[in-house]
């Protein structure tokens, strides 16, 4: 809500401007779930780093809107409203982007165009509904004015990484002629796990259902459905590494063409910026920053990524 969020190690930047002009910038600890070292171990931190991403995006989106309408401190969410609000955004997504198109392949079955979740055919409709479905939330959100102008400051966010990497100066000047899009964007991480979901889940359900077949038609599909949701976790493992490999390699021919994808869909979730967004974008950055780092010590900055990488040196954290 007119501002951005930037993510430096432990420390967490939210820069917002204000009814009257002015930019607020405010730092507070990352609230992490990976402080043990297991859980930062590859294939391992994907689906934790996913779930506290969620809850410092909706602790920053929460304060984004106090500041913007002039709110006092009390009129912000209280933890449990935060746990509601999470619960609730998981609970949608599940539904949309996993629920939703089995319904629909279970319908081009009894169309006769499908076949039984045992078939390849019904995994290839739900593939093709899912991504439908995925696309469609998409562009339909891009059309609301408010989620315009959060697709904008989500443009001049990348425009500051972009900045940083290759000049190592926080500059909203120079960051007009960067690109708006970014290979480790958090949209880019949505279409990995979409994608990873679809092959995985037309493998996996198949052998899950030879090993145990509930004989009743509607028990069979929940017990679709409840594996479907399990395999969520592993799913958000595997994007999570293919968007850092994406993201380190993104100069390399093989680089750019994973990276392709995820490129084209911010096309829809980013907005060229104007000066102000571009201020605001600078001003979260330098606060994630501190002033306590030099450049090439400065750590990695994606919410969607959040441990030191050795190339590029920043990374922005998604505002959507």
């Amino acid at each position: 809500m007119e501002g951005v969020m930037m993510r430096n190690g432990d420390r967490l930047s939210v820069a917002v401007r204000k009814t009257d002009g002015e930019i607020h910038v405010e730092t507070w600890p990352w609230f992490s779930l990976t402080k043990k070292a297991w859980l930062k171990k590859p294939f391992v931190r994907g689906f934790p780093v996913l779930l506290e991403t969620m809850v410092n995006g909706i602790k920053a989106l929460n304060y984004s809107a106090a500041q913007a309408v002039d709110e006092e401190e009390d009129g912000e969410l209280k933890p449990w409203h935060i746990a509601l609000t999470l619960v609730f955004a998981i609970g949608l997504a599940l539904g949309l982007f996993v629920v939703v198109p089995h319904l629909f392949s279970l319908g081009m079955k009894h169309l006769g165009l499908g076949s039984d979740a045992e078939g390849l055919s019904f995994h290839v409709w739900d593939g093709f509904f899912k991504l439908a479905v995925f696309l469609s939330y998409i562009y339909a959100i891009s059309l609301v004015p408010a989620i315009k102008r959060v697709f904008q400051y989500h443009g001049a966010e990348h425009k500051l990484i972009w900045t940083y990497e290759e000049t190592k100066q926080v500059d909203p000047v120079k960051a007009k002629g960067f690109s708006r899009l970014h290979p480790r964007c958090g949209t880019a991480f949505l279409l990995f796990v979409l994608s990873i979901s679809i092959v995985l889940h037309t493998v996996l359900v198949p052998l899950m259902l030879y090993v145990y077949s509930p004989e009743n038609s509607i028990l069979k599909h929940a017990y679709i459905i409840v594996v479907k949701l399990l395999l969520m976790v592993p799913i958000a493992c595997l994007g999570y590494e293919a968007i850092r490999v994406a993201g380190k390699y993104c100069h390399t021919l093989w680089g750019k063409l994973i990276s392709a994808p995820g490129l084209m869909l911010q096309r829809l979730t980013t907005g060229e910026p104007d000066a102000e967004q571009l201020e605001v974008a600078a001003a979260a950055l330098t606060g994630a920053l501190g002033g306590e780092l030099e450049p090439e010590e400065a750590a990695d900055m994606d919410a969607a990524t959040p441990e030191k990488v050795v190339e590029p040196a920043a990374q922005g954290a998604e505002t959507v």
